[in-house]
């Protein structure tokens, strides 16, 4: 794999990892805090899924009928700058390549997963010098594989959402929190402190009111 170069030819850019795409479509300040500050916190719903992953995994690679299977198989864009890796790839008779990502979770339509299920596809299609119509994701919770269409729109947005992480990391700028319903089921709500540092806690209240009492009312 290659190194990202910038324009002119400045020297090498930061790789981002196709699990990021994920990460920051989702919140752009919890992949900061995991790739900036290496902070990582589990709760259920990451054990569940950590658990899910070692199932399917281990490396190697089986036939089912005319399909090949692979499993967790490094993939990389140099153009792009993306590397990681895919849960799973099928390779058809025909010539498809599936890319199928596992989650534990259920499943969004249009959500960050299909980001980072794109990010693998487009990886693929690099490696393998094909191109890639549909993708899946599979969800633990539905019990069911959901289809994604590579269409250009996803396709310009994985390539947006990378430039962005890729800034994020040169400039070693950590977002800002959002602090609003997505921090209820974030693992990392502790470390990232997003009612604090947005003012809406009672603890940042009570600060402004110690160092900005209210003048004493004026007596008749």
């Amino acid at each position: 794999m290659t190194t990202t170069t910038g324009q002119g030819g400045e020297g090498p850019l930061p790789q981002v990892p196709l699990s990021a795409l994920e990460h920051y479509a989702y919140c752009p300040r919890q992949s900061g805090l995991i790739l900036l500050e290496d902070a990582f916190e589990d709760d259920a719903s990451t054990v569940r899924g950590t658990l899910l992953h070692q199932r399917v995994d281990t490396p190697g690679n089986r036939g089912r009928g005319t399909i090949r299977t692979l499993h967790r198989l490094p993939v990389y864009h140099d153009a792009l700058g993306l590397y990681g890796y895919c849960d799973t790839v099928e390779l058809h008779a025909s010539g498809r390549v599936l890319p199928v990502e596992h989650k534990s979770g259920r499943y969004l339509p249009g959500g960050p997963a299909d980001l980072q299920t794109a990010g693998q596809a487009l990886c693929l299609e690099a490696m393998f010098n094909t191109t890639i119509q549909r993708a899946a994701v599979y969800s633990a919770a539905d019990r069911r594989r959901h289809t994604i269409t590579i269409d250009q729109p996803l396709r310009d947005r994985v390539a947006d959402l990378t430039h962005e992480i890729r800034d994020m990391l040169t400039t070693s700028a950590l977002p800002t929190p959002v602090a609003d319903n997505r921090c209820r089921r974030c693992s990392m709500a502790t470390s990232c402190m997003p009612r604090v540092l947005t003012g809406t806690d009672r603890f940042q209240r009570a600060l402004h009111d110690l160092y900005h009492p209210d003048p004493p009312a004026e007596q008749e």
